[in-house]
């Protein structure tokens, strides 16, 4: 009941760095495996397990790896600045991009394809602020991105489709 009761947007952020606890504990909440037969944190329609969650930091740039709970650095490059529109993209330490993979969900028909990516990643993005609000950080989804740019730096297929942001860090001023 705290968690949904200090639920919030906020567009301030600090630039100090999450701890590897912290991140641990994030992408976990996000989307992490949760019981012995591999299903996650948020269900998945038809249990596709259709998306990705891309990690953008200062330091480079990841993506988790439920499986192994880990994060896979794919490149030292700062791409921040293709994460979101918004100022304060740049300045908070962890912006999170929620990519689908439609292959993975290729018995689904096109228009279900889009609508069960869209629940699906509101499910992962729910689990993120709920962890940000129990944790006391801030967090807010984001449609402002440039999903083409992103798809290109982030070196995505062409099935793969970037549908949400999300940035996450300590509150700001």
């Amino acid at each position: 009941m705290e968690a949904l009761a200090n639920r919030q947007s906020q567009r301030s952020y600090s630039s100090k760095e999450l701890t590897q606890q912290q991140m641990s504990n994030l992408l976990w909440a996000a989307y992490g495996i949760n019981r012995p037969n591999g299903y996650r944190t948020a269900p998945s329609a038809r249990t596709a397990h259709e998306f990705d969650i891309y990690i953008i930091k200062n330091d480079g740039w990841y993506v988790y790896d439920a499986e192994q709970h880990a994060m896979l650095k794919m490149g030292n490059e700062n791409l921040q600045e293709h994460a979101g529109t918004q100022d304060f993209v740049q300045t908070a330490p962890v912006n999170l991009v929620f990519v689908a993979d439609m292959d993975k969900m290729a018995s689904f028909s096109e228009e279900m394809q889009v609508f069960y990516s869209a629940t699906d990643v509101g499910y992962i993005s729910q689990n993120v602020y709920l962890y940000c609000a129990a944790e006391g950080l801030a967090t807010i989804v984001r449609g402002q991105i440039d999903k083409a740019k992103a798809k290109e730096v982030l070196k995505l297929r062409p099935n793969q489709q970037v549908i949400l942001a999300q940035t996450v860090g300590y509150p700001g001023e």
